[in-house]
Order: structure tokens, then C-alpha cells, then sequence
């Protein structure tokens, strides 16, 4: 079977969609010896070091997401390679692409935060790529053989927002990506305290600034945690700069990050996020929305207690692993913080509550199941 999958965010520099493109080419080379797979990435180069075998091609397809070319260049870059399935693992299926496809929907977001302060454009070319990207879609939701969504909380969205009957939708859970943990020889690598200017206990969060991810809920909330507990502790933002982050700064007017017992450590490294996650006191997730939640989980792995909003699925995703706070009450969110990072008996509960929550997700059984899918679509 020749399978096709758009590979063009791979890569941690891609947030969530990028881990999930790199976690699924890279375990689909590790259990399927049979398929033959073509592997469309923007630049071959990142891929250089996923040591392929010989089953898997690389297409360089160096179009932009969400532009006119992928509607058309990229349409004929798929179809000259003539795959048999093509897995998009974003909505952004070229229009007119009638070739047989699985989609993963990750979330409504659009749906649900069609905010223009969410864009960088201006007011009439956000309407208006608002409205092809809705238009997208749902072509891609209408025509798909079948979906895969990343929680059950997803499934249920996208059937009551977009009318996608239930049996069409198939929950895959994405598990936490392990092999930094696995590869790295802990004792090595130590966090440079020039480099990050981390020199006290350090709550953590990890992500970008989008809107819907609240952030600046969680900066209220942590000018009224040192307000009432004191400065005996420092947050830690760790995102790729740009945009958002640079408005989120400059729209509650923090010029000084260090004046606020901030830290805001820009793109880093896979070692040094391993790091900074190894060393935290506390991961804090704040979101008003979401799909799926990885971050959180991925500081369950290693250890770290984790605060997180009741919003969306993260009930459902991170279950008794963590303890919850409403995520438009700031003042709640700044207790709970300091309960997750004071309460001895709280953090060696989440501790073990954690490790039981884990049990749920393994990287195998998410290949494997994305892997069926392929299969059953099979002629």
C-alpha cells in the first residue's frame, strides 16, 4: 500500500502539530516493514538525522499552510506520486484533493475563538481567510473516508459543531514524546542559569501565546500569587518568540520581565526542554481550550506535579493527575498554584495519580492505531 502523509510541520519548531507529524513518521518506521510511504515535507534536510529505511520516500513540497498553493501546487505535488491513501494530519486538505484520505482533527478552535486578535492581519483578511478556512474544513471533515480526533471531548465537538456522524470519527489519544527522556544521560546536561536567568524554584508552562491558551489569565494570576505569598518563586514561559508573545508583554505593559519574577526562555532545544521540565517545581496549564493537551502530560513523565484549567478536555486527558482551577478565576488560580507547590502530601498524590493517568497513553498503541486506520482503508 502506497500511503501519503503530510509531513510539512514536522518537528518540535511546530508546537503540537509538529510533535504529532514527527511522533507518527517516526513510529510508522518502526512498525510497518510492508507499507511504502512518501513523506511530503517543506525541507528534506529535517528529516536528515530520522535515519528512514528504504520504504519511506521524502517529497520536498516547500509550500506555505493555509496558502493558495496548497490548494493547487501541492494537490499536484500528492497526486504525481500517486498514493493510494494520503493522511493529512492537520484540516488543510486541498479542495479540490478527491483522492482517497484520513484526516486528524485536533480541535474546533476556529469555532469556538474566531477572534481577530488571534491573527496578525487586519480586520477585513481575517474575515476573509476565517471564512476559507471554515470552508476547508468542513470539505475536509465531508470527504474524508474516515477521522481521527484526539480525544473524546474532540469527537463530541466536532459531531455537534460540524454534524460529522459519531461512527466516522475514531479517538486516537497522542502519547507523550518519551525519547528525550529515554535518549539523555540526565547527569550531563545542567540548565545554564546565565543563559535562562533561572535562579529560584520555578513553576513552568510550555507552549505558545495564542489567545484561547490564556495567558494572560495566568499572568494575573501570578501578579496576585506574589502579591499574597511573596517572591520566593519564579514563572517560566517557554515558547517559540513571536507575535503573540511580543503582544502579550507589551499589552499588560511588563517591560522587565525579571521585575515580575519571569522568565521567558524563547525556542529551545529538546535537551534543554527536557531539562527544564526535570527541574521544575510545578508545570501550570491555564487554557481556555483545547483538543488535546500534551505539555501537561509530558510533565507527568517526568515527575512534575501538574495545575491545570477544568476547561475542555483536560478532565478528560489528564484525569486525577492534576489539580484543577477555573481558568477565568484568577485568584483561584493563583491558590491553587501555590497549593500545588506547598502541599507536600497534594504534590506526592499528583505524583502517583500521574503515574497511574500515564498508563493510558503509549506511543505503540498510538501508531498502531493510526496504522489500522490506513489499513482498512485498503482496496
Amino acid at each position: 500500500m502506497k500511503i501519503g502523509i503530510d509531513a510539512r510541520m514536522y518537528g518540535p519548531k511546530q508546537a503540537g502539530l509538529g510533535r504529532y507529524v514527527q511522533e507518527l513518521v517516526l513510529g510508522l518506521a518502526e512498525i510497518d516493514k510492508e507499507s511504502e510511504y512518501f513523506i511530503f515535507v517543506r525541507n528534506a534536510k529535517e528529516l536528515e538525522s530520522a535515519e528512514l529505511p528504504n520504504s519511506f520516500k521524502i517529497i520536498e513540497a516547500n509550500i506555505s499552510w493555509y496558502s493558495w498553493q496548497e490548494q493547487f501546487k501541492f494537490k499536484k505535488i500528492i497526486e504525481k506520486e500517486q498514493v493510494d491513501l494520503m493522511h493529512f494530519p492537520h484540516w488543510n486538505v486541498p479542495l479540490f484533493y478527491n483522492k482517497p484520505f484520513v484526516v486528524t482533527i485536533h480541535d474546533l478552535i476556529m469555532y469556538h475563538y474566531p477572534r481577530q486578535e488571534a491573527s496578525t492581519h487586519g480586520r477585513f483578511v481575517y474575515w476573509f481567510k476565517d471564512l476559507v478556512h471554515r470552508l476547508v474544513l468542513r470539505h475536509a471533515v465531508k470527504k474524508a473516508k474516515q477521522i481521527i480526533v484526539t480525544s473524546e471531548f474532540t469527537k463530541q465537538d466536532v459531531h455537534q459543531t460540524l454534524g460529522v456522524p459519531l461512527e466516522k470519527m475514531v479517538v486516537i489519544y497522542q502519547a507523550p514524546f518519551t525519547k528525550i527522556i529515554n535518549n539523555q544521560d540526565t547527569n550531563k546536561f545542567q540548565i545554564s542559569n546565565f543563559k535562562f536567568q533561572i535562579n529560584k524554584p520555578y513553576v513552568l508552562y510550555v507552549g505558545n501565546a495564542y489567545p484561547h491558551k490564556n495567558l494572560e489569565g495566568l499572568l494575573r494570576a501570578w501578579k496576585i500569587f506574589g502579591e499574597k505569598y511573596g517572591e520566593d518563586y519564579q514563572l517560566v514561559l517557554v515558547g517559540k518568540n513571536n507575535f503573540f508573545y511580543e503582544k502579550l508583554f507589551k499589552d499588560l505593559k511588563i517591560e522587565r520581565l525579571k521585575d515580575h519574577n519571569l522568565v521567558f526562555t524563547d525556542f529551545v532545544s529538546d535537551e534543554e526542554l527536557a531539562n527544564l521540565y526535570q527541574n521544575a517545581s510545578l508545570y501550570v496549564f491555564p487554557s481556555l481550550y483545547e483538543g488535546f493537551g500534551l505539555p501537561p502530560l509530558e510533565a507527568m513523565t517526568y515527575g512534575v506535579p501538574v495545575v491545570s484549567s477544568d476547561a475542555s478536555c483536560l478532565p478528560e486527558v489528564l484525569g486525577e493527575g492534576a489539580l484543577y482551577f477555573d481558568p477565568e478565576n484568577y485568584q483561584q488560580m493563583a491558590e491553587v498554584i501555590h497549593t500545588g507547590l506547598t502541599d507536600e502530601n497534594i504534590r506526592l498524590e499528583l505524583r502517583e495519580k500521574a503515574k497511574e493517568e500515564l498508563k493510558r497513553y503509549s506511543g505503540e498503541d498510538f501508531i498502531k492505531k493510526t496504522l489500522k486506520i490506513y489499513l482498512t482503508q485498503k482496496v
